[in-house]
């Protein structure tokens, strides 16, 4: 279909979820789930060493708990998508914040490590599915001149949960217990659940659309399914544990990495041929689309990648405990808390390309800001401030890319379409997450090296410093052989904090070069008819 194809007469129905409700109050009752789904992710990254520590588990071990989550996330959201044609919208979001909801009870009270893996899979199979379908409702039951506003007021939960979920998460387990980080989900879970039971109205359209495609049978791709839950899966598993198994000298990830990459390579040409595809890949091919979903990657990596990176850097580095760490980062989220509703406006206003091209400039800047001013001394002020300038961009690229996502779209694809743009996201955050985690281990081992090279007993410059170190500790009334040796250890453990802190500087450099890099991809955007609600001019 292009865009001056007649509109089938099922497009002229109304396709929203509001029914004759305000549609305020439904962008406000799905982000209620959203911001309880964003906020767990984020949340159980805090809690693993607790967790491991009340299980008798190693950290390696626990680990599993956050891997397990996301490979299931990463099986379910390609296809939420086409579930929610089949099974039905309304029906399919209930049935997934119902599991996320009793898979978090039984989370906050697994007995071991193996049952909580368990449960957390189940987990991740019912948050994966929310996402996708929460922004379909969205981008169906706004016209295409209020979207914007609409994905800035859902935005609001899912860029905001992930800042606050350190602080909640630290407050939580440092105050009470680890069980609680999941058991909070209960009461929210129920709530969500019975406010859309009540408000949110599954489209007579999307019933007939239902009733159309189950008519002849249910034909369901499960080659496609096959192939993309390996796919996602494996390369999850590689992202997630690359950096603790070794990479590509551990078997194990070796062959996860080639089975991911043999079904990636049949999954795409398999899915094109398909007249009914689990996973619409051809909206890949739509230059709109293919940009934002390339943008989006970027924005996930960013985003994820930092709100980890600076908890870690916080705690192992400058010594800040979980919750004085999680609160450096709230600034962040206040900043893009004020940045949205602005956001929304603008996208209105300002071509989405130039706003997005604007933003990855602004981010990237941020960026360099931070790799060029971080040092041994910096203080919680300064955290607090370098994170509220890194993400004051983000509102401004969320938004676009949601609202240029859905536009010059197939009424019937926006399931499909909100399945893949939450792909790129998720995908994007591994991907960022991995490339830190690795960038830290293979950085910080180069700065050691060199800066090893200079500690020897010939130099001056170190003779001159054992010498000052060991009359602190002496001075202390530690005897002159054990002052020598504490100041040893000293000059030695100073040279690793060094070591690791300038691997953080360099992952801020990564990050700036990911963001700059997304500017020209932003200017490849076709400009778009603003008053039509950012419709793309019709492409033969």
């Amino acid at each position: 279909m292009n865009g001056d194809a007649a509109p089938d007469r099922r497009d002229a129905l109304p396709r929203s979820a509001a029914g004759d409700r305000n549609p305020w109050l439904i962008a406000v009752i799905v982000s209620i789930a959203t911001f309880m789904l964003v906020l767990d992710s984020s949340i159980a990254n805090v809690a693993l060493r607790y967790i491991a520590g009340s299980m008798a588990a190693g950290l390696d071990e626990s680990t599993w708990v956050i891997t397990t989550y996301l490979v299931a996330n990463a099986v379910i959201i390609p296809i939420s998508g086409w579930l929610a044609d089949v099974i039905g919208r309304k029906r399919f979001y209930m049935i997934c914040v119902a599991i996320f909801t009793i898979a978090s009870f039984f989370c906050g009270l697994a007995p071991n490590l193996a049952t909580l893996i368990v449960f957390r899979i189940i987990q991740g199979l019912g948050g994966g599915g929310m996402a996708p379908s929460e922004q379909a409702i969205l981008a169906d039951t706004f016209p295409p001149e209020k979207r914007a506003q609409a994905f800035a007021l859902y935005g609001v939960a899912v860029i905001v949960a992930p800042t606050v979920g350190p602080t909640l998460g630290g407050w939580i387990t440092d105050n009470y217990s680890w069980h609680w980080i999941f058991l909070i989900n209960v009461p929210i879970g129920a709530v969500s659940l019975a406010l859309v039971h009540w408000l949110v109205v599954e489209p007579p359209v999307l019933q007939q659309e239902r009733q159309e495609r189950l008519r002849g049978g249910l034909k369901i791709d499960w080659v496609g399914f096959l192939l993309i839950a390996l796919a996602l899966g494996c390369l999850e598993v590689v992202l997630d544990r690359g950096e603790i198994d070794d990479w590509f000298q551990s078997n194990f990830i070796l062959t996860f990495a080639i089975i991911s990459a043999v079904s990636f390579a049949v999954f795409f040409p398999w899915e094109l041929t398909r007249q009914d595809p689990i996973v619409h890949v051809g909206l890949l091919c739509r230059r709109q689309f293919a940009i934002v979903f390339l943008i989006m990657l970027g924005v996930g990596g960013v985003l994820f990648g930092s709100t980890q990176l600076l908890p870690q850097l916080l705690q192992t580095t400058y010594q800040y405990t979980a919750q004085i760490s999680g609160l450096a980062l709230m600034p962040g989220g206040f900043a893009m808390l004020l940045m949205m509703p602005i956001a929304g406006q603008a996208a209105s206003r300002i071509q989405p390309k130039y706003t997005m091209a604007i933003a990855t400039a602004v981010l990237g800047v941020a960026m360099l800001y931070g790799a060029h001013t971080l040092v041994p001394d910096a203080s919680f002020n300064y955290f607090a401030w370098i994170r509220a300038l890194q993400m004051i961009a983000l509102p401004f690229l969320f938004v676009p890319i949601n609202t240029v996502a859905y536009s010059g779209l197939e009424p019937e694809l926006t399931n499909q379409a909100s399945a893949l743009i939450n792909v790129a996201r998720n995908l994007g955050g591994s991907i960022g997450v991995s490339v830190a985690n690795a960038a830290l281990t293979e950085r910080a081992q180069f700065h050691q090296s060199r800066l090893v090279e200079n500690i020897f007993p010939a130099s001056p410059v170190y003779q001159n410093t054992l010498r000052n170190v060991t009359k602190h500790f002496a001075a202390q009334g530690a005897s002159l052989a054990d002052a020598q040796h504490q100041a040893i250890g000293w000059i030695g453990q100073t040279a690793l904090n060094q070591a690791t802190l300038l691997s953080y500087i360099d992952v801020f450099w990564i990050y700036a070069v990911l963001a700059l890099g997304m500017i020209p991809l932003a200017l490849l955007l076709r400009r778009v008819d603003l008053d039509a609600g950012g419709k793309a001019p019709a492409m033969h």
